[in-house]
């Protein structure tokens, strides 16, 4: 195995994905490839119903491809079954989405725990992991606070903090500031970036901002399901 090689987190290739409406199949993504490093920050730009969201899902094993397969640090997703999906999914990914889907009866600390404490990490560990990123996000004082008693800013402050407690390999993020305000889009945006660099995760971001977009290493737009370089 090559340098090169041995240095692809994530790699896509021909990933088609039909739906059914009515009785007709309407192609959503045609023969997608797509490699990703690891430390890598990727975009995908793409009008709304372009299937960014439909892409991001397959990246990330919560849908099935119709043809093609995705691998994610040597492993092959279409071959595993739904158990080993999830298992990979919470050591190895981290999603964000434009709604933070925080459970309300929790309090902020108990939500960042929990993907911690269904991947089986001792409880102690758990609580200290969760502190320290909840700290790294600015939320230091909001421990205990529930989701309701949080802005909205705070609130994906929080999620981002969820996605990213387990040291995730991969990072997928769907519109992670669409439901902010400029400022605080970009406050959050910019949490995303410096995190991202400290675990040295790989970044899929789906957004339709081309400013949030430049940000990254590489962007790609979406059109009629087909992945072009932006």
């Amino acid at each position: 195995m090559s340098d090169h090689e041995a240095d692809v987190l994530l790699h896509c290739r021909g990933v088609s994905r039909c739906f059914a409406l009515s009785a007709e199949e309407v192609p959503v993504l045609r023969h997608v490839d797509l490699m990703v490093k690891r430390g890598e920050q990727v975009a995908i730009l793409g009008a709304s119903g372009s299937g960014k969201s439909t892409l991001l899902h397959v990246l990330g094993g919560l849908d099935h491809p119709d043809s093609g397969e995705v691998e994610l640090a040597g492993v092959v997703l279409n071959g595993l079954g739904e158990r080993e999906i999830g298992r990979l999914r919470n050591r190895q990914m981290g999603f964000v989405y434009q709604f933070h889907h925080l459970l309300a009866e929790f309090s902020a600390l108990d939500n960042v725990i929990m993907p911690l404490a269904i991947g089986r990490v001792a409880e102690t560990e758990a609580r200290e992991r969760a502190t320290e990123m909840l700290c790294a996000v600015g939320l230091g004082q909001r421990l205990h606070h529930r989701p309701g008693e949080l802005s909205g800013g705070e609130r994906q402050r929080a999620a981002v903090a969820r996605a990213l407690v387990t040291r995730p390999s991969l990072i997928l993020a769907d519109e992670p500031t669409g439901n902010l305000d400029r400022q605080t889009a970009w406050q959050v945006f910019e949490l995303i970036l410096t995190l991202n660099r400290q675990v040295g995760a790989g970044l899929v971001m789906v957004t339709h901002d081309l400013e949030l977009a430049a940000r990254t290493d590489r962007r790609y737009r979406l059109v009629d399901g087909i992945l072009q370089g932006a």
